[in-house]
């Protein structure tokens, strides 16, 4: 049962007893109700402390048990333990399938330094995050979570629809008050190590490439995730552009650019010059590196090589 609701249960009875004690009362009785009144809230004060006190310790050791065992659940299915072997272990069984979260957690205000307001602002936005998970999936979610973000598994019956994860993380960072950038994938319990190290990957892609807050899959990024593998290709895509490694203002414009459809207006606007600066600054690129973003041919090229200098 709920604590206050066991707590009210206690109250109403005292006050049945207070009204029992009042009810016969007469004037003159008033020095003796008042002893009476000062020893019943006496009593009232060590019930509530002593109802409480049990009651919270009984819990902390049903919670233990509980995160005992899901601790153990989440470890083993970390490790891609077979399925008979987990559910022998931990006496709790994995659910059908999981949606594999890695979250990222920035908060909005300055937490800096390791000062304790730091640290209890960390354990709340932590708390936070938890209770939403555990709401949102059939069970309660299993996690692995600091103040910077870390994993968690959400067990379901049927995997959710993409929107309905997105909106689970827009209100985890309403309720914690932190941007919270994740990635997910959906795996049964034999991928969900494959799935953690993907979702990792993507979510690494997603903040190098400055995208964003918000819940990203693999698909979102395909082409940043992609080139960011390991090739030999990949210095020779990221040496397309080094003519423009020492002229800074060049290689903004070039972003900013392409960011905004190779508008020249809109990319002076953001800039702050003249979309005529734009268009010359447009021709020294071409003439520094031998692309023009301007051919269809030569844009994927240079995107390809923003793509490739972010993943060195």
């Amino acid at each position: 049962m709920p604590l206050d609701a066991i707590l009210t249960a206690y109250q109403i009875g005292t006050a049945m007893g207070w009204e029992d004690i009042a009810a016969g009362a007469r004037p003159s009785d008033l020095a003796d109700l008042q002893e009476a009144l000062a020893y019943l809230m006496d009593f009232q004060r060590r019930l509530t402390s002593a109802v409480s006190g049990s009651y919270l310790e009984v819990r902390q050791i049903l919670d233990s048990q509980e995160h005992g065992g899901r601790h153990a659940l989440m470890a083993a299915l970390l490790a891609g333990e077979p399925l008979d072997r987990i559910a022998a272990r931990t006496g709790l069984r994995p659910a059908a399938r999981y949606a594999v979260l890695t979250l990222a957690f920035a908060p909005r205000r300055a937490e800096t330094g390791s000062g304790q307001r730091a640290r209890v602002a960390a354990r709340r936005r932590i708390r936070r995050v938890r209770t939403v998970l555990d709401r949102f999936a059939d069970e309660p979610a299993l996690t692995t979570l600091d103040g910077s973000g870390g994993t968690a598994l959400l067990p379901f019956a049927a995997a959710p629809p993409w929107a309905v994860l997105r909106g689970l993380i827009a209100e985890a960072a309403e309720a914690s008050g932190a941007r919270v950038t994740a990635a997910a994938e959906i795996a049964e319990p034999a991928g969900i190590p494959d799935a953690v190290t993907q979702s990792s990957e993507v979510l690494d892609v997603v903040r190098r490439t400055g995208r964003p807050p918000g819940l990203y899959r693999l698909a979102d990024v395909l082409l940043d995730y992609q080139l960011s593998r390991p090739s030999g290709a990949l210095a020779e895509l990221a040496a397309l552009l080094e003519p423009l490694d020492r002229k800074p203002a060049l290689l903004r414009t070039l972003e900013c650019h392409l960011a905004n459809g190779l508008d020249r207006r809109r990319t002076g606007t953001a800039l702050h010059i003249h979309p005529n600066t734009v268009t010359y600054r447009v021709r020294r690129i071409c003439e520094l590196t031998g692309l023009d973003p301007a051919r269809p041919a030569d844009l994927q090229l240079i995107n390809a090589a923003l793509v490739a200098r972010r993943a060195r």
